[in-house]
Formats: structure tokens, sequence, C-alpha cells
């Protein structure tokens, strides 16, 4: 595969970002990745890119990037209670869903309209409405770009977290996944314990809970809150929801009253709790703010955006004063779940 240098990278993130990369190429199977990076050897940087919805290009990157385009779905085997289905690792993760959807495999409904590709859902362990990755996946195959050799990896292998795994931190670019397979229930087990997809479920009158009704909820619910990325430049939820102790929630309620007498919070272990970070930046103003072309969505306070300019140290230093602001007010660090570069 031919590598084009100074390539633009605007099209290739959900943020719009006008990065530009030093040398691009295009993957569609291993032995491309495989010869691009022999015929490479010089250039020491290296990153793979998937759909570019979890990414800020703060600068331009000088180094090799490597677009995973491996591509296929397909169920690999079955047994009397689960089906498992193999993606490329450059599936259109909503496509995958859409597929298992429709042949009401249950386990991934929950995390219908999710943006980016799937080699990235183990990477995040992405997760939505009570569904994380780690509740579905099986395993994955990997490619490790300096001893180039492939690689199995297991859930244990994963060591997934919450967004997080060992390929955002011990193996953070050393490796490109190839494809994932996800072990779904053929008789499907409902997860609606999240009161906004409960009570969309009740508007849209649904009595028998199915596959596509779970799913139809969740787009319908995303498609409210969440920008179009195609219209407005976003990477979803920007920042993770901490995870605080009994104590700081109780502390929130009892030195912000006014703020505090509607907390939302969720169970998270025996002593500790999640809470929204959408609410609290809310809570502290940011909801709706744009300074230039970067902004807080109107609709989402979770949500950053880039409504047609900005460049990513914009956004960026946007996420710092959240940062600051949530800290000072409620005395929690939130954390970005965003990778930036």
């Amino acid at each position: 595969m031919q590598v084009q240098k100074d390539f633009s990278l605007k099209k290739y993130n959900t943020f719009g970002i006008a990065a530009i990369a030093r040398y691009f190429s295009t993957f569609f199977n291993t032995e491309e990745l495989e010869s691009i990076i022999e015929n490479n050897k010089k250039i020491t940087s290296k990153m793979i890119l998937g759909g570019g919805s979890n990414i800020l290009f703060t600068k331009d990157y000088d180094g090799l990037v490597l677009k995973n385009e491996i591509c296929g779905m397909k169920v690999i085997k079955d047994d009397e209670n689960f089906v498992y289905i193999k993606a490329g690792g450059g599936v259109k993760w909503h496509n995958l869903v859409m597929f298992c959807v429709d042949q009401n495999f249950g386990g991934l409904e929950n995390l219908s309209l999710i943006p980016g590709n799937v080699g990235a859902s183990p990477m995040q362990n992405i997760g939505a409405y009570g569904v994380e990755i780690k509740d579905v996946f099986y395993q994955l195959e990997a490619f490790h770009l300096k001893e180039k050799e492939m690689q199995l990896f297991s859930a244990d292998d994963c060591r997934f977290g919450y967004r997080e795994s060992i390929f955002k931190n011990k193996y953070k670019n050393e490796f490109a996944i190839l494809n994932v397979t996800y072990r779904l229930r053929k008789k499907p087990v409902f997860n609606i314990s999240y009161g906004a997809l409960l009570q969309e479920l009740e508007k849209m009158n649904i009595t028998d809970l199915t596959v596509k009704a779970v799913s139809d909820a969740v787009i319908r619910i995303r498609s409210s809150k969440l920008p179009d990325p195609a219209l407005i430049g976003s990477a979803g939820s920007f920042f993770k929801n901490p995870v605080i102790t009994s104590h700081q929630l109780y502390e929130i309620h009892r030195l912000h009253e006014n703020d505090g007498k509607d907390v939302p919070f969720y169970k998270s272990g025996e002593e500790h709790f999640k809470i929204p970070a959408g609410w609290l930046i809310e809570k502290c103003g940011w909801k709706g703010y744009r300074k230039g072309d970067a902004g807080c969505y109107e609709k989402q306070a979770l949500v950053l955006v880039n409504y047609g300019r900005a460049n990513g140290k914009e956004i960026y230093d946007l996420s710092e004063e959240i940062k600051m602001s949530v800290r000072e007010k409620f005395g929690i660090d939130l954390e970005r779940e965003v990778n930036i570069l």
C-alpha cells in the first residue's frame, strides 16, 4: 500500500480537527499491515487509527498513521446458549450492533449508535446504559507493531477497567487490533436498569421487551442528546463519570443543598458511587457555553464540540477550565475519556 506524506486527518477524526500526519496509509488485512511496517522501518513513531471517534489532536502527528480498514463479520461458532461473532477491527461499531440486533442476538443492544470502529471497542472498554464490552467480550487478535507477530488476547489478558484496557496503558501504541470476537446470548437477558432507558421504553409503550426495542430506545435517547459528528464535531462523552466514596456523596448533598438535592448517582461497589460527569459540569454552568468554535454542547454538558474551526488546543484548554471548576465546586477530579495527542 502507498504511504502518503503530509496527509490531512480532518476527515478521519470526528472532532474535525485539521491535524496533519507526516505519513499515512491504510491497511485491509494483516499482510498489508506487515508489508507497510517492513517497508517503513525508519519511521519510529506509529499510530493505529480506527474511526477517530475518541481522539483529540492538539498538534500534528510526526510519524506514521495506519488506518485500520479490516472488515467482515460472521458467526464463527455457537452452543446451546451463546453465539460467537467475529468482526474485523475496521468495521463500524453501529453496523455490528445492527447486525446482531437483526439476528436477535443479545448483549450489544445497549451500545447502539456509539461512534467508532470495532477495533476500539476493547481498547476503550466502551460502555453505555449499564453494559460494557467486557460483559460480552470473548477474545481478540492483535498484531505487535515492533515484533511483527500475532497475539491472542482473552478477557483476562485485556485487563478491562472503566473505559480502560491494557491497550490504553501498558501496551499503548504497541498493537493493532485486527479482529474481535464477542459472545452473545441466544436468549437475551436485558439490562434496563438506567432510568433514562426505562423511561424511554415506557414512552414507546413497550410491554414486551426485545433486543430491537432496547436498541431503538437507546438510539432515540442518544439522537436526542448527542450531536451528529457529520454536522458538529465531537468525540461523544469527553469525560469519564467519576466514582466517589459515600462520604464524598454525603458532602455534596450537605455543602451544595441547592445542587445536591437532586444528585443522580449509581451504586459502584460496596462503598462507592458513580456520579454523572455531565451533571457536575452542568451545575458548574458550562452547558451551552461557547468560546469561538469550541464549546460545551447545549443538550449534553458531557460533550465538548467543535462548531467548525476550533483547533485541538482550544478544545483541550476548555476541558481544563471545566476540570478546574468541577474540582473547585465539588472537590472531584474529572478524568478525560478521550485520548489526547
